[in-house]
């Protein structure tokens, strides 16, 4: 195995810590990634990785090898694109909301492997925080308001959010006029995975933001149970509109309150922080702020 394969190798085993997992990635044998770094430390004289039972961590000098690694391979990578034309290849672990997945990403996702045929995409799917560098993920893409943390966070839109009920609640309850004509009405409770706790319903009323928590028979946290629960006339929810257009055409879910819509909410990539972006990750950025800010500004 050439120097920069084991330098590929340990820093996959760095990102996922774990030699399994990094074998895994790269549809190697574990045996082999094992010698891998065993010979880059017998090489460079010191230890690279601390290994327990559970968890593999990289030691100061691994820390500070891995981060020259990171630069020395994005800075070979882009150094033989430029000389061949060569595009970017390798895996892409990209984490995201599902229904972000769905309607933003996968559409279009047909014409970015045509053009980067060496890119293979790895799309996980939740809202939960995840570990990016622990769990092997290149980029996270997340809607709403983010804690402050190491990761590098850059806004890719915004996205117009709304409040419906259907109309079998409508039926029982009476439409709201105003955000005083609450009382006796009812939301379905979402659980946010980043707060810990249940989300209030927001309106924005002469430029200010009035938060209101209603009674609820059923608390989720999922997107999808979300609506399906407003379907069935459990309650009032706020979500995303794009992710309400079919149920509005459909008449299965109404818009209320539109005079106090609620502020729309971000939408940010997360990455980890690294001097040099790899290639494939900066390619992949590139496009998918092209493509959904274009796609947004259609909406």
């Amino acid at each position: 195995m050439d120097r920069f394969h084991a330098m590929r190798v340990f820093t996959r085993i760095v990102e996922r810590r774990s030699f399994t997992h990094a074998a895994e990635d790269l549809g190697l044998p574990r045996s082999s990634v094992t010698d891998a770094v065993k010979a880059l430390e017998a090489r460079l004289g010191v230890p690279l990785l601390q290994r327990t039972t559970r968890h593999v961590s990289p030691t100061l000098d691994g820390e500070a090898y891995y981060q020259r690694c990171l630069r020395l391979i994005a800075d070979l990578e882009d150094a033989e694109g430029a000389l061949t034309g060569a595009k970017p290849q390798g895996m892409l672990h990209v984490n995201v909301h599902g229904t972000m997945a769905s309607h933003f990403i996968v559409p279009h996702l047909p014409g970015f492997l045509a053009e980067y045929p060496g890119v293979e995409l790895f799309i996980s799917e939740g809202d939960r925080y995840v570990d990016l560098v622990r769990d092997g993920v290149d980029c996270a893409i997340r809607v709403g308001r983010l804690p402050d943390s190491d990761l590098i966070t850059r806004r890719l839109t915004t996205l117009e959010e709304t409040t419906c009920v259907s109309p079998s609640y409508l039926a029982r309850h009476g439409v709201p006029q105003d955000l005083d004509a609450l009382d006796g009405h009812r939301m379905v409770g979402f659980h946010s995975s980043a707060t810990g706790s249940v989300l209030p319903l927001e309106f924005i009323s002469n430029g200010v933001a009035r938060t209101v928590i209603l009674p609820a028979s059923i608390t989720v946290s999922g997107a999808e149970t979300y609506a399906a629960a407003a379907r069935m006339g459990l309650g009032l929810i706020q979500a995303p509109r794009y992710r309400l257009e079919e149920d509005f055409r459909r008449g299965t879910l109404s818009p209320v309150l539109t005079d106090t819509p609620p502020s729309p909410s971000p939408v940010s990539v997360l990455y980890p922080r690294a001097k040099q972006l790899s290639p494939r990750l900066r390619t992949f950025l590139n496009w998918l702020f092209a493509k959904i800010r274009n796609e947004t500004a259609a909406e």
